[in-house]
């Protein structure tokens, strides 16, 4: 059998496990082009699976080559994905859409997404949302495969919680990601060391910052899995922007699987997705609303045992999102248009 091709950009650890298990299933190839730094981590360079780094012009030379039974691509680079696509026509292969989209920020690509969502012959999609948003494009043969980090690796507890409130918040530090808006929720909070600290991992902010906030900088993936479990809450408080909406944003994932209790905003695609659901597993607030961000801080602040229940439901609920889960989704989108 011809593998499948599967066109991303860099691979994240938590794109490990997933890619293991789909090719536990079938024989795949994926074709890493590379790109911008996406996430808080840096990219595996051994997933564990056969890969071939090759510039996103390159994909469409790959796509077309005849080697592949079908060609997956998901919604990143620049022209990697209209290359694959392109790619599996010339070869006569299937194309399989892996979107991750709930909106459509960038304009100028509007048209490029409008024909591929109508001529996929499937669509791959991380959750109810985003296959409600490629439907209602024209996307036909919608399959949904889950969000998913490895349990294995996350659920591992290595050490006791801290002491007092510690509020935690891992990503980039853009405004896209509001941190900015966390950090005067914080503000608005009233909440002061020793007793609460907040703790930024994955980069430097650009302002000063007073007294029981804590820079620590990029992490790699088992120091963040040590201040998830630390942390108190985990805080998701990304913003909808005319260029950007969360996809995800599978650090939830990662703290849920340490018994963490998530605050995020409704422009997070892990609450859209419904996983992270409101006053189950965690808090939902209005993204960019620094009052209502605070007020959920205060409360979880206040309520050890509201925190307790919204980690033990969270611990449960995300053993849905499994790499397992995710590849029988990738392949099942897969299989219904391949032999």
């Amino acid at each position: 059998m011809k593998p499948v091709l599967i066109v991303t950009s860099d691979i994240p650890p938590d794109r490990v496990a997933p890619f293991r298990a789909l090719a536990e299933r079938m024989p795949i190839v994926v074709a890493r082009f590379g790109g911008e730094r996406r996430h808080a981590v840096s990219g595996v360079a051994d997933p564990g699976v056969e890969v071939r780094d090759v510039t996103e012009r390159e994909v469409l030379t790959l796509a077309a080559s005849g080697s592949f039974r079908a060609v997956v691509a998901g919604t990143v680079g620049r022209v990697a994905l209209p290359a694959a696509y392109v790619g599996a026509r010339r070869a006569r292969v299937p194309f399989v859409l892996w979107s991750a989209l709930w909106s459509q920020p960038h304009l100028r690509s509007a048209p490029l997404m409008r024909h591929l969502y109508r001529r996929a012959d499937a669509v791959a999609v991380y959750g109810e949302n985003v296959a409600a948003y490629a439907a209602r494009r024209g996307a036909r043969n919608v399959h949904i495969a889950p969000q998913a980090v490895d349990p294995a690796f996350w659920s591992v507890r290595t050490g006791e919680p801290a002491q007092g409130f510690n509020a935690l918040y891992v990503g980039r530090m853009a405004q896209e990601k509001g941190v900015f808006v966390l950090l005067e929720a914080w503000r608005r909070a009233g909440l002061e060391p020793p007793a609460a600290t907040l703790t930024l991992v994955g980069g430097d902010v650009s302002e000063s910052l007073e007294r029981g906030i804590i820079l620590a900088g990029h992490r790699p993936p088992e120091e963040v899995r040590n201040f998830l479990g630390a942390a108190s809450v985990l805080v998701v408080p990304s913003i909808a922007t005319r260029a950007f909406l969360e996809p995800w944003g599978l650090v939830a994932n990662e703290a849920m699987h340490q018994q963490t209790p998530v605050i995020a905003t409704d422009a997070v695609g892990a609450v859209a997705g419904g996983l992270v659901r409101h006053e189950r597993n965690g808090l939902v607030v209005p993204n960019g609303d620094p009052p209502a961000l605070a007020a959920a801080l205060r409360r979880l602040h206040d309520d050890e045992a509201l925190r307790t229940e919204l980690g033990t439901n969270g611990a449960r609920d995300v053993g849905a999102f499994t790499p397992e889960a995710w590849a029988a989704g990738m392949a099942k989108s897969i299989e219904s248009v391949t032999p």
